[in-house]
């Protein structure tokens, strides 16, 4: 009787772990499209086996723990592809807005230059005609505002980008607060015996958010805890306490600040990683650049012409006059000799560049009268010298206005077609990283229907086994 009772008690476990190897394989079909989820899978192991008329006999089975299924190496490299991708991909639609507005197209900067100075190349022709002076003015004021919306759709460009550093620092903090607190969460549970499948899911998935966002890397302490750290060491999440970032207005740009316990660092593109690296990228350097270079072309353009408008007289005979307002720094710093004009001197050109003649007959197409005589009528000497800037070499000495803003639109597009390259590497390298981990930890429905049915195979056999040995102990009972 006493090995019915064990037989009794074999089944009933029997009975118990496939029930739960179920329940289990139920929850991995339910979270088949659960961002992050990693299969689980029931450890078992048999009940120490008891001595019963000299044999040892099984006492049956029992689940022992609840296995997640993880591979360190593809969750680091997961990591790691995540903050290539970022990096990459914040670039993109930044590099669209600065492609629009250096457009290699016939309605560009560069075409309203040639207008420009074609206009004079028409007036010289007929110096006289008022028409013709118009357009020259028009064409002027034209060129004028192109250079003004061209070096204020960079600073929206720079708003843009400060907007999402704002918007992703809020987001930034929240995860690393969550971080924090699922760490204390996995170290109570793991503390006492148990597994925190769920929670180690999302801390993992939070953390490949956090590499893709700002470069977080991370490791595992012997408590279960991870600590998360910037690429520049800088910490993050320590144990169960976080770390805040704080966005800082710097005139046009954003800067970061990271607050940790008793201290305040300044972050910079080398201190940060993914998405946010990239913003900080173009924030700083790149458009900086571009706009120095913008900023260069329109000083240049702007003396040049004055230079040469000064040297000339009107129709009405007036002389001196500037035809375009000089730009806001000119004399701020000497101009070296040696050298020439220094960005401190062209800061700021390109947007405040304005026409400043009054009328007509102030452009100076004829040339400068000298000795008390007055300007000839129909004298066009000064006129086809400014016509004849267009070809000249004048930015640098080396490049004419068109050939300086042609290596401005290649350093774009240069820049734009290289990140579309790299993201493209990137997110492949991501994809089949991604496919690794899905393969490694994901739920296949295909396995989980196999699976089922042999947990339901070993349920029926087991109620199976339970109703014979319940029809032997009534057949042991009605023998008394």
């Amino acid at each position: 009787m006493a090995g019915l009772f064990n037989a009794l008690n074999a089944g009933r476990t029997s009975l118990e772990v496939s029930q739960k190897q179920i329940e289990i394989s139920g929850n991995n079909i339910a979270n088949v499209n659960t961002k992050g989820y990693s299969k689980q899978s029931a450890k078992l192991s048999p009940y120490p086996a008891m001595n019963f008329g000299g044999f040892f006999v099984g006492q049956g089975v029992k689940v022992t723990d609840v296995d997640r299924q993880h591979n360190t190496f593809i969750s680091n490299q997961l990591v790691n592809k995540s903050v290539d991708y970022g990096y990459e991909n914040s670039k993109t639609a930044s590099f669209a807005e600065i492609e629009r507005i250096f457009s290699v197209s016939k309605d560009n900067l560069a075409g309203d230059i040639d207008h420009f100075f074609d206009s004079w190349q028409e007036l010289s022709t007929k110096p006289t005609d008022v028409v013709l002076r118009d357009i020259t003015l028009q064409k002027g004021s034209v060129l004028a505002a192109k250079f003004n919306n061209s070096a204020n759709e960079l600073d929206q460009v720079q708003k843009n980008i400060g907007a999402q550093l704002k918007s992703g620092v809020s987001e930034v903090n929240n995860k690393l607060k969550q971080l924090g607190e699922l760490n204390d969460r996995i170290y109570q549970i793991e503390n006492n015996g148990q597994t925190a499948n769920g929670a180690r899911d999302s801390r993992e998935s939070l953390l490949q958010e956090l590499a893709q966002t700002i470069g977080a890397q991370s490791y595992e302490l012997s408590s279960g805890m991870v600590n998360v750290q910037l690429p520049s060491g800088l910490p993050l999440v320590n144990g169960n306490s976080a770390s805040t970032i704080e966005t800082v207005q710097n005139g046009p740009t954003v800067g970061l600040k990271l607050h940790t316990t008793g201290a305040t660092r300044e972050l910079g593109t080398k201190s940060m990683g993914g998405e946010f690296a990239g913003l900080l990228d173009l924030q700083d350097e790149v458009i900086p650049a571009l706009e120095d270079n913008l900023n260069q072309l329109a000083y240049s353009l702007i003396t040049k012409v004055n230079e040469l408008h000064q040297g000339g007289a009107g129709l009405d005979g007036s002389t001196g006059h500037l035809f375009f307002e000089e730009p806001p720094h000119t004399n701020d710093v000497p101009i070296d000799p040696a050298t020439g004009p220094s960005k401190d001197n062209w800061q700021d050109a390109a947007r405040a560049m304005k026409v400043s003649l009054s009328g007509a007959a102030q452009v100076a197409a004829a040339q400068k009268p000298t000795d008390g005589t007055s300007s000839k009528v129909g004298d066009n000497t000064n006129a086809l010298k400014i016509a004849d800037l267009s070809y000249a070499l004048v930015v640098n000495g080396t490049d004419s206005f068109n050939s300086f803003y042609g290596k401005i639109t290649s350093t774009i597009g240069i820049g734009s077609n290289q990140n579309k390259l790299n993201l493209k590497g990137a997110e492949d390298a991501l994809v089949q990283v991604k496919n690794l981990r899905d393969s490694a930890a994901g739920v296949s429905l295909e396995e989980e229907m196999i699976s089922l049915i042999q947990f339901q195979n070993s349920f029926q056999s087991s109620a199976k086994f339970l109703s014979t040995v319940d029809e032997l102990m009534d057949t042991l009972l009605n023998m008394r």
